[in-house]
């Protein structure tokens, strides 16, 4: 993906302030950094992976560094084991060299960026919802349910992870669901990345009867609002093929794709 000079800026920015110099995204999870690639661990319920390899990744090096994270992921018995893979990483066939060691790769995403003070902050609703800022565990399981819905999978370890962040660091995350008649049908997260001039927007789904009636652009709204008004200067977003034309039309820019490759002991 070539890429003008002001987004290969962006890219630059991002690489080095969320992934090189990466910090842990919550309380109990840690960051080690090897001379090839900074992974981010903690427990079963955290994110466990690698989110940055040397862009001077070579092949003798990259099949070191694979068989490290694999040995790795034994050591410490993690049920599954991330390597976060960007389509500008290298070498060019890393890919191919993780599915060889047992990674198994999911749907790529596009990784969309967006200044925060290009875009608009006026949240507009639906008649009859309401937005509900998530502080609790009542909140957390009202995510919860969303998930189930909008997405088909089991919410309880969003829940639990939910339920921990808020209540061990609470500054750092922004939960809101979309109330309507009490119902929710739609939530968001966003996680703020101290240190950093990024704040990043995840799990953003919408129950399928409410979709299409401009929730989903209300909670990036809502969101870009806060990260304004807490002087983040950038959004980031890792976006499914249903996501990205709406974030596009919104302003943000695709910066290429990023590739989930997930490793299962068991498997």
């Amino acid at each position: 993906m070539d890429l003008r000079p002001a987004a290969a800026d962006l890219l630059a920015v991002f690489d080095r302030e969320m992934r090189e110099h990466a910090r842990p995204d919550g309380p109990g999870v840690r960051v080690e950094r090897t001379a090839d690639v900074v992974r981010q661990v903690g427990s079963a319920d955290d994110w466990n992976g690698v989110v940055w390899s040397a862009p001077d990744l070579d092949a003798a090096r990259a099949d070191a560094a694979i068989a490290a994270q694999v040995a790795h992921c034994a050591a410490h018995g993690y049920g599954s084991f991330e390597w976060k893979l960007y389509a500008h990483d290298r070498p060019a066939d890393l890919g191919d060299r993780l599915r060889a060691a047992g990674f198994v790769p999911e749907e790529p995403e596009t990784l969309l960026v967006a200044p925060v003070a290009e875009l608009a902050t006026d949240v507009t609703l639906p008649e009859g919802v309401r937005l509900l800022t998530v502080r609790d565990e009542a909140g957390a399981a009202l995510m919860s349910r969303v998930h189930e819905r909008a997405f088909g999978d089991d919410g309880e370890r969003l829940r639990r992870q939910l339920v921990a962040r808020l209540r061990e660091d609470p500054e750092h995350i922004v939960a809101v669901v979309a109330l309507a008649d009490g119902e929710p049908v739609s939530s968001a997260r966003m996680e703020l990345y101290p240190g950093t001039g990024f704040a990043g927007l995840w799990g953003g789904g919408t129950v399928e009867e409410w979709r299409g009636r401009g929730l989903y652009r209300a909670l990036v709204a809502f969101r870009a609002r806060i990260a304004a008004a807490r002087g983040f200067r950038y959004l980031q977003v890792d976006a499914t093929e249903n996501s990205r034309p709406i974030l596009q039309r919104l302003g943000f820019t695709a910066l290429g794709t990023t590739t989930p490759y997930v490793y299962r002991p068991s498997a």
